[in-house]
């Protein structure tokens, strides 16, 4: 599948000091789906390069709420600290909560889940394929900011895959492995054998 390129509009910019150091807070929209999303920048990553990314998806009761169900908010730290190691690299968290079917539908796949489904089949349940993120808005991003080459801090083939077939070359995956806890196990378990994720510590 091809990918137009739809126009990036950027909208606040500042400078965010955090536990690891200052990133650059930058509020941007696609046209592709007109929500207001988030690029963190660590140093001044040249275009020239190839730029450590994550690609990160809003998961509210992970990162703001600490869930143990999920390794998201995990994951998010971990990139950060890849991005700020390596003195560059950049976080594109996309506004597309619980696997993009929102937070309501997502509260409500953990109900299913709490009556024995996983995540996978909860979200079938709900009307709604296992995984509904797309990576549009952040391929339209990175051709704004003429990047056509990244190293990719994901387990995701999928992701992989949606960003090649728009002309964003990977050079290289970086794998992001969270140890699970007696909560998350099998959430991660079905992410590695329903979903494909590459996982090494489940």
């Amino acid at each position: 599948m091809k990918y137009p390129i739809y126009k990036v509009s950027i909208l606040a910019f500042t400078k965010l000091p955090t536990r690891l150091g200052e990133f650059d807070f930058i509020v941007w929209k696609s046209d592709s789906d007109n929500k207001e999303h988030i690029l963190l920048q660590y140093g001044s990553p040249s275009n020239s390069e190839s730029i450590l990314t994550r690609i990160h998806s809003q998961c509210i009761t992970g990162e703001s709420f600490l869930s143990l169900k999920c390794d998201c908010q995990k994951q998010l730290y971990d990139a950060m600290k890849m991005i700020k190691e390596h003195r560059q690299g950049i976080v594109i968290y996309l506004h597309q909560e619980g696997r993009g079917i929102g937070l309501i539908n997502k509260i409500k796949a953990y109900s299913l889940q709490e009556q024995g489904w996983d995540t996978v089949e909860a979200n079938e349940q709900l009307g709604f394929q296992p995984d509904e993120r797309n990576y549009q808005a952040a391929i339209d991003l990175l051709h704004h900011l003429h990047i056509n080459t990244i190293k990719l801090i994901s387990n995701n083939p999928r992701k992989f895959n949606q960003l090649e077939s728009a002309g964003i070359t990977i050079q290289e995956r970086v794998p992001l492995q969270i140890i699970p806890n007696n909560v998350n196990r099998n959430y991660l378990l079905v992410k590695k054998k329903k979903l494909g994720h590459l996982l090494n510590q489940i």
